[in-house]
């Protein structure tokens, strides 16, 4: 039986991450990408998005929210490499991928000699990523070590088991994470993070603004990715977070997209609050 036969398709909340990367692949065909994902085509094909998607109804205020979405992921997406590739030149060999769904970063990344990378997501999306790796044979550019958990169990254990080691550096991602977690789950991974990173440990935190499920959430398709989203951010991300012991920045989408040569053209229609683009460093 080959891996097309055998793989499960996506559904759920993990069904989601073949979206982000149908929208990665759609920023990797342009000209003056912010970002290369070689695999992100692969796995929306895998999933029956490419080369389209379902189609949607014809309402331009939904149009308009989809193009939001997919631009806030492209602009999170380069916010993120960045951020991993200041922590490697900073020493940090450690590398964990909360969520990781769909995510290429251990095969796309120049990644420093000595380089550990987890992945964690519970099995069926990892299974489905790893028939797809296996067709497209690709090549891991550091030592890639995938944890199958459920993020509401206990993922430090499965973390320590497979050789994650707390007593040293560890770079923390939680793409497009979050935002589908409620608010006292989003409290304990936190915490269960800062329990597990030494001083130096780097994190970068997608988080969904205020207001973003009363705007995109309120009249969204059954099982989009919208209809699954149940909390937002803080008022205060950095106040939150240096409760935690961690020193951050905050970043709006509107700032970095200026940053990354994407401005924003129309004007904000709300006072614009501290942003949903989070890096931190553990004090």
């Amino acid at each position: 039986m080959t891996d097309e036969q055998e793989r499960v398709q996506p559904s759920g909340v993990w069904a989601t991450a073949v979206g982000v990367a149908r929208v990665r692949a759609l920023e990797t065909q342009r000209e003056n990408a912010l970002f290369r994902d070689p695999l992100a085509r692969a796995f929306a094909a895998a999933g029956g998005l490419w080369p389209s998607s379902a189609p949607l109804p014809d309402d331009e205020g939904a149009r308009r929210r989809r193009l939001a979405v997919s631009f806030s992921i492209v602009i999170r997406t380069r916010f993120l490499d960045d951020l991993l590739e200041q922590a490697a030149a900073s020493g940090v060999r450690q590398v964990v991928l909360l969520g990781a769904g769909m995510d290429s970063r251990a095969f796309r990344m120049d990644w420093p000699e000595g380089t550990r990378l987890f992945e964690v997501d519970t099995a069926a999306p990892l299974e489905f990523k790893a028939s797809v790796l296996r067709q497209e044979r690709a090549v891991a550019r550091c030592e890639r070590i995938t944890v199958a958990v459920d993020l509401h169990e206990d993922w430090p254990g499965a973390l320590a088991a497979v050789g994650h080691d707390p007593i040293v550096p560890t770079a923390w991602i939680a793409e497009g994470l979050l935002i589908y977690l409620s608010e006292e789950a989003v409290d304990l991974l936190l915490a269960r993070i800062s329990a597990q990173s030494a001083a130096g440990s780097r994190l970068g935190l997608t988080l969904g603004s205020r207001g973003v499920i009363e705007r995109f959430g309120a009249d969204a398709a059954r099982g989009s990715a919208a209809s699954l989203w149940v909390s937002e951010m803080p008022d205060d991300p950095a106040g939150w977070l240096a409760g935690h012991g961690w020193e951050a920045d905050s970043h709006t989408l509107r700032e970095r997209a200026a940053a990354y040569g994407r401005p924003i053209s129309t004007p904000p229609q709300r006072q614009e609050r501290p942003g949903g683009l989070v890096s931190a460093v553990r004090r």
